[in-house]
């Protein structure tokens, strides 16, 4: 069994220096993709604070498709370059909106998010999907968010068996 215990850290990068070595200990020796992200996306959503959703949407056929995740129920299809998620999708950039209501072209699934940030899963040049958080709290992500996300997107995409999708 897996246990999370509320630890206070005394940084964001001490919070996500403990959240890449579960990580790497959740995925030991597994490379199945549903089971790594379903695990990435419970660690993540029972660890973070003021978020209210964190998931993965697979790319398959020309969009995106929701894969697992923690939260509310979700949009099930988005198309690519289509709000926060499609658009990072699109330029294969880390998109970081800090009110997702100014951000054009926006998709509402819940309407109590404020902020989000989305980081493109690309394997060999090739898009894969897409890690999704968003949160009630305005401006809740930040440069260190970015930075520590897309290396444990780093991390996922060494570890998966992509080849199998």
């Amino acid at each position: 069994m897996f246990e999370l215990n509320n630890v206070e850290y005394e940084s964001k990068e001490a919070f996500y220096d403990n959240i890449l070595l579960f990580a790497k200990g959740l995925m030991h020796e597994e490379r199945d993709i549903i089971a790594n992200l379903a695990n990435i996306s419970a660690l993540l959503y029972h660890t973070m604070e003021e978020i209210n959703w964190v998931g993965f949407y697979r790319y398959n056929n020309k969009e995106l498709v929701l894969g697992p995740f923690q939260g509310k129920p979700a949009c099930i299809r988005i198309q690519v370059g289509k709000g926060v998620c499609g658009t990072a999708a699109y330029t294969g950039e880390t998109q970081v909106v800090p009110n997702v209501h100014e951000f054009s072209g926006h998709i509402p699934c819940d309407g109590d998010t404020n902020s989000e940030i989305v980081v493109p899963m690309v394997h060999q040049g090739q898009l894969m999907g897409v890690l999704d958080i968003d949160s009630p709290v305005l401006a809740r992500f930040d440069e260190v968010d970015r930075m520590y996300l897309n290396e444990l997107v780093a991390l996922i995409m060494d570890q998966c068996a992509w080849e199998d999708m």
